[in-house]
């Protein structure tokens, strides 16, 4: 424990001083701590535990994420004048050596500081990790693919190109986007709003999942819907496809309008795993 408290209790202390933390050596110290915590792994945003989510959000993670930015000003980044940024010093692009055993693949990807990526990811380019995201092995961040800010995804899931997992900073006490282990998520695919996706699930092209979306389970005869205490949460190897249902009053009616609306068709099987195995070809 340090003498000022734990790292825990030094963060929400700057985070309550607001713009007066700026310039403090204590607080810029403190914080750098928070970032080499996030990015080893032993800091995260949201972890698991035996709660009826089966997550536990630390509020006071993402009060030292934005701490970050409060005490970061614009600095001139990149290598030369042809390739340079300007972004808060505080969060700086993360460089990784072969003994990281993580791939970045030439072509303009990024992966922010306080961002934790394990060993055997591959990262295709353009693609981008924000702070606060956690990667687990072997996952796959395809083309185009975003992990938003303290979106966690879990072990050897695949990121199919122009995937779009949303962050979720703030509010604090916000659950972020959580992606479990061994999950397909399809090209194009977008997952927002705090949204549960349970393990070995597969989310076909184009499907869109957020707080507001109720999705029909048609193997199960269910429909999900986020609450106010719970989020959207897909079951564990759902295979869920874009489908849409029709508007039943009003003009909609009247013009035969639909309504997007995601379905649950089936649930992973042999023929499943045996359209993934060129996942693991890729690695």
């Amino acid at each position: 424990m340090n003498q000022n408290g734990t790292l825990q209790e030094r963060i929400e202390r700057w985070f309550e001083q607001g713009a007066a933390a700026a310039g403090s050596h204590e607080a810029e110290a403190t914080f750098r701590e928070l970032l080499c915590g996030l990015e080893a792994g032993e800091l995260r945003s949201a972890q698991p535990d035996n709660s009826a989510l089966g997550w536990r959000v630390n509020p006071w993670i993402k009060r030292g994420i934005l701490l970050g930015f409060r005490l970061g000003s614009l600095v001139e980044m990149g290598s030369s004048k042809v390739l340079s940024f300007v972004d808060k010093g505080t969060y700086p692009a993360r460089h990784f050596s072969a003994a990281d055993g993580v791939r970045v693949v030439p072509g303009g990807s990024s992966v922010r500081a306080g961002a934790f990526v394990a060993k055997g990811v591959v990262v295709m380019p353009p693609a981008y990790i924000n702070v606060g995201s956690y990667v687990g092995e072997c996952t796959m961040v395809d083309s185009h693919a975003l992990v938003g800010s303290c979106a966690q995804i879990g072990k050897r899931v695949h990121l199919s190109a122009a995937a779009q997992i949303g962050g979720v900073l703030e509010p604090v006490n916000a659950s972020p986007v959580i992606i479990e282990d061994d999950v397909l998520v399809g090209g194009n695919t977008g997952v927002y709003e705090g949204t549960v996706v349970r393990k070995r699930a597969v989310l076909a092209a184009g499907t869109v999942l957020t707080r507001g979306t109720p999705v029909y389970d048609l193997v199960r005869g269910e429909i999900y819907k986020a609450t106010a205490e719970m989020p959207l949460v897909i079951p564990e190897g759902a295979v869920v496809v874009p489908g849409s249902r029709a508007v039943n009053k009003g003009k909609g009616q009247e013009w035969g309008l639909s309504i997007s609306a995601p379905v649950i068709v089936k649930y992973r099987d042999e023929k499943t795993e045996l359209s993934l195995v060129l996942e693991d070809l890729l690695r």
